[in-house]
């Protein structure tokens, strides 16, 4: 159902060299860098079918991050949740709301890390077993 995510960043670099690192972990690489018509730069990252991009606002205001929304990565293992995390908490993010590890939900135990990247935007990695 969803075609690809895409978010607002006001540092355009800082934003690429934190979700090198945090994509990475999930087997991202680099992004499809591309310039728009009114100069704006987006970042592409496409993996297993899927596009999480980052973008200058095209409107030349100030990127804010989606008060009550959270972006979801799957990851394929709790530990790769906690590398998630990890890359994240290295390179400018920061921890938000439970340590990473397991959390009772209503399809058993997930694992689960939360964390904001530089720009504020709330994100999840998230391993469901099964």
């Amino acid at each position: 159902m969803i075609s690809h995510v895409m978010i607002g960043t006001n540092d355009i670099e800082k934003a690429k060299s934190f979700y090198n690192a945090v994509l990475g972990v999930l087997g991202a690489g680099e992004p499809f860098v591309n310039v728009a018509a009114s100069g704006h730069t987006r970042l592409f990252y496409m993996h297993g079918g899927h596009t999480f991009a980052v973008s200058e606002p095209i409107n030349d205001q100030p990127a804010t991050c989606a008060n009550g929304a959270t972006i979801g990565f799957a990851c394929s293992s709790p530990e790769q949740v906690k590398e998630l995390h990890d890359a994240a908490i290295a390179n400018g993010g920061k921890s938000i709301e439970d340590p990473p590890g397991p959390r009772e939900g209503p399809m058993g135990v997930m694992h689960l890390c939360y964390f904001t990247d530089p720009d504020g935007n709330k994100v999840c990695g998230i391993h469901r077993p099964g």
